[in-house]
């Protein structure tokens, strides 16, 4: 008669053996119903490449058709990129209910509804950077190749995307704004009119003539080539300096880009100085006058000499 030490390791070895077949046969149904299964998720993959095939087609035959006919391009893109994401969408779904037994849309529809709170908390910039996007390839306040300023950030748009927008810096370099940061902050678009005004400031000396500087200025802005001859320049005196006469000289120029505004910037300083300098006129700057007969200066001098003798004596030691 078998012991209970006996008897209950026997049982336990029973039901180790029966998890085990379990296992077994559960992993084995499983590797049979993949096996079975590999058809249909190549057939699925298939159809996921068609749709990508298609989806590129469509968003060429959009820009061979629409590219050069409509006057605002962001829309094209718009058009381009919603269609692409919707065919994608499709062949998604279609290769969904290929690979997968007793899928249905509607079961997805159902799990994103139960879900969708905290899909939308999860996912709340990404959707607002969406939305931004297409409302910013709507409205166009700013097209490719325009030149901005947003925040620390201004350079040339290279390329306007649903969730984001690049701009590539005068340096150089490639920053990527997020398209609800353009939407809702301040935005400057320097190339948004064909003139654009700039501005320089310019100190004369007091014993000079206000009028005849102003003319000598105006003058010199009529030989600049990239100063614009639609609209005139002015010279306006705006204050009393330490050590001149401030002036603001302003003048347009007919290409906004930050390239023609630094050569116009260089080109108007230049024919201004040397218009002055052929005039006559003083271009001051600061200059301070240390009076060494003054006996608070004589007392300074001194204590700085006997400081300097202090050092050298205690080199010399």
């Amino acid at each position: 008669m078998p012991t209970p030490d006996v008897s209950r390791l026997s049982n336990t070895l029973a039901d180790g053996m029966t998890i085990y077949q379990q296992v077994v046969y559960t992993t084995q149904d499983l590797a049979s119903g993949f096996i079975e299964r590999i058809p249909y998720f190549v057939a699925a993959l298939i159809v996921l490449g068609i749709f990508w095939l298609l989806s590129l087609l469509f968003k060429k035959v959009v820009h061979k058709f629409l590219g050069a006919r409509v006057r605002h391009q962001n829309l094209v893109k718009v058009f381009q990129r919603v269609g692409g994401a919707l065919i994608l969408f499709i062949g998604f779904m279609i290769a969904m209910v290929v690979a997968i037994p007793g899928f249905t849309p509607a079961k997805l529809i159902g799990a994103l509804g139960i879900g969708s709170v905290a899909i939308g908390f999860a996912f709340k910039d990404i959707f607002q950077n969406l939305l931004s996007g297409i409302l910013l390839l709507l409205s166009e306040p700013f097209r490719i190749g325009d030149q901005i300023i947003s925040g620390d950030y201004e350079g040339t748009v290279e390329d306007i995307k649903i969730r984001a927008t690049t701009i590539r810096t005068y340096d150089g370099r490639q920053v990527v704004i997020p398209n609800s940061d353009l939407y809702t902050s301040a935005l400057t678009v320097n190339t948004a009119y064909k003139q654009r005004r700039l501005q320089v400031a310019v100190g004369i000396g007091y014993e000079d003539d206000i009028e005849t500087a102003k003319s000598k200025i105006l003058a010199a802005l009529g030989k600049a080539a990239t100063v614009s001859t639609h609209q005139a320049p002015s010279v306006i005196a705006t204050g009393f300096g330490d050590s001149s006469i401030d002036l603001m000289v302003r003048w347009f120029i007919d290409d906004g880009t930050q390239a023609h505004k630094v050569a116009s910037i260089h080109e108007v300083m230049v024919q201004i100085k040397n218009a002055l300098d052929e005039a006559g006129i003083n271009i001051p700057f600061p200059i301070r006058t240390l009076d060494l007969g003054d006996p608070s200066v004589k007392s300074i001098v001194k204590k700085l000499n006997e400081q300097h003798a202090v050092d050298v004596n205690q080199s010399a030691e």
